[in-house]
């Protein structure tokens, strides 16, 4: 029996079914150590190292607890006795210890920080006929008559590489031929896709729009004056005392930005709710020239919003979806080149766009270096912490070529949204964070279904996940988005159960199509 199933293992790992037979009966005849190792997966040998470092101390302090219960047993009536006597004569110590016990944990009770719960969200999807073909977006470029011939073949590039789909969306003043970008089109967006939003958070969620304590709205290229934030106050009749904050300039990155501020004023305002909205308005914001830098974000951005409920309620655990568990924040605006990698100027026409520059993936590979190097240690098991470690001191020590160890994050996280900014930047968060593709797929498949939506993207990609039924009790999930600044920000959530997609879901007639093959 035991030369019968070392070819077979040997076969499974070598790959050839001949060869695997003779090296089964060399391994019978010699054990080398070699030939065993070739017959185990070494990824099993890292997750039971990661299982031994992560449960260290339990394995440890379970041996100590044994040992004292096993004495206390052995231990006889006098022996009780003697122990008694000895507390007696030690009172004072005895209620010291516990008047400080008792102090102790009152202040850690009072100063520890509140749990921040995502009770629901929401993301608008447009209406079908907003829809938007390439076929379609070339025409109506091409009738405009503000792009020569060289920028409508550089869009016509960007679009078939861009890993977008036929159906994302476009506003309403883009339809027109030609468009009619103005200040009424551009508010009557920014409420369409708000108001879709919030509506249907309401909706779901059965909380009256009054017992709203803290409103926080980010947009970083539409700032009208009655401000955003002002705006839903008045639509939806909020109190008088709201705590209300608008965003603006901030970028693709703002919607943990808001997300942060929510959960900082949700620490100091106790049993409250507070609303975060997240959106990007392209009305006004497209560019009509032939700058290529400044073509891009044509070709890219989408129209979308996100609506979040936050609570600080114990009460809400119970019917929450996630706990916010770290938010990490990274600004590399002291760089001048990563400050003007996304920037918004004029042409050499005079027309106002938003240029991306050639240096902005070198820029975010930096600023999420970075990003990870804070978040790491609280999120990575101590397992992987300490192969970094070991590693660097190598690298320090002994050998300048050694290759630094890059921690694996897939086991600590068990979802990624990563901004769907574009197919090049899921390509690399892929490759340099060693994921598989199906940790990428909600990223890739939100871009092909709805674009770029700024801030809002990573919450279609958690509702892609929900809709998937992947989302389990326990889980935790990593949000990752890039903006102008240049900002990298992350954001962690738990699951606090085993997550359903929540009614009118964008994905909720579509979700069986996907994934698709993206082109290459």
């Amino acid at each position: 029996m035991s030369t019968g199933s070392q070819p077979e293992s040997t076969t499974t790992d070598g790959g050839g079914g001949g060869r695997g037979s003779r090296d089964g009966v060399h391994i019978h005849q010699s054990r080398r150590l070699p030939d065993f190792l070739q017959s185990v997966n070494l990824k099993y040998v890292k997750l039971g190292y990661h299982y031994l470092i992560t449960h260290l101390l339990t394995l440890c302090v379970l041996p100590l607890i044994a040992i004292t219960v096993v004495q206390t047993s052995q231990m006889d009536i006098e022996t009780l006795r003697q122990l008694w006597i000895h507390l007696q004569y030690n009172l004072v110590s005895v209620i010291t210890l516990f008047v400080f016990l008792v102090f102790g944990s009152t202040v850690y009770i009072m100063t520890r920080p509140r749990s921040i719960y995502l009770v629901e969200y929401s993301c608008y999807r447009p209406p079908s006929h907003l829809k938007v073909r390439f076929q379609q977006f070339m025409e109506h470029s091409k009738l405009t008559g503000d792009f020569d011939e060289s920028s409508l073949e550089f869009q016509h590039k960007i679009l078939e590489r861009s890993g977008l789909g036929e159906e994302t969306y476009v506003p309403e003043a883009m339809h027109y031929i030609p468009p009619r970008p103005s200040m009424a089109a551009a508010r009557e967006e920014a409420e369409q896709v708000m108001f879709g939003a919030l509506d249907n958070l309401f909706k779901n969620t059965k909380v009256n729009p009054k017992d709203i304590g803290i409103l926080v709205v980010n947009c970083s290229l539409f700032n009208p004056t009655p401000s955003l934030s002002a705006i839903i106050v008045n639509k939806y009749k909020l109190r008088g005392n709201i705590r209300s904050f608008n965003l603006g300039g901030m970028g693709c990155s703002a919607g943990v930005i808001a997300l942060d501020l929510a959960k900082d004023l949700l620490q100091v305002h106790r049993n409250t709710y507070a609303v975060v909205i997240s959106t990007e308005n392209i009305t006004q914001n497209w560019y009509f020239g032939n700058k290529k830098s400044m073509l891009i974000p044509n070709c890219l951005f989408r129209v979308g919003c996100s609506a979040l409920l936050l609570s600080n309620k114990h009460s809400d655990r119970t019917r929450a979806k996630y706990k916010l568990v770290h938010v990490v924040r990274t600004h590399c605006g002291s760089d001048d080149n990563a400050f003007k990698c996304v920037y918004q100027e004029q042409d050499e026409m005079g027309k106002t766009g938003v240029s991306l520059s050639k240096d902005l993936m070198a820029i975010a590979g930096g600023a999420l270096k970075a990003n990870i190097t804070t978040l790491g240690p609280v999120v990575l098991p101590i397992s992987e912490q300490l192969l970094f470690f070991l590693t660097l001191i190598a690298k320090r020590l002994f050998n300048s070529k050694v290759k630094p160890y890059i921690p694996d994050f897939k086991l600590a996280f068990d979802h990624f949204c990563i901004h769907a900014g574009g197919r090049a930047v899921i390509d690399e968060l892929e490759k340099n964070l060693q994921l598989l593709p199906v940790h990428v797929e909600a990223s890739r498949m939100t871009l092909h279904r709805f674009g770029n939506t700024s801030s809002s993207s990573i919450w279609y990609e958690l509702s892609y996940i929900e809709a998937k039924g992947r989302v389990r009790k326990g889980n935790r999930i990593w949000q990752i988005a890039f903006g102008s600044g240049f900002k990298c920000n992350s954001a962690v959530w738990k699951a606090l159960r085993c997550v359903k997609p929540s009614p009118s879901c964008p994905w909720q007639d579509c979700i069986h199509k996907y994934p698709v093959q993206i082109p290459a």
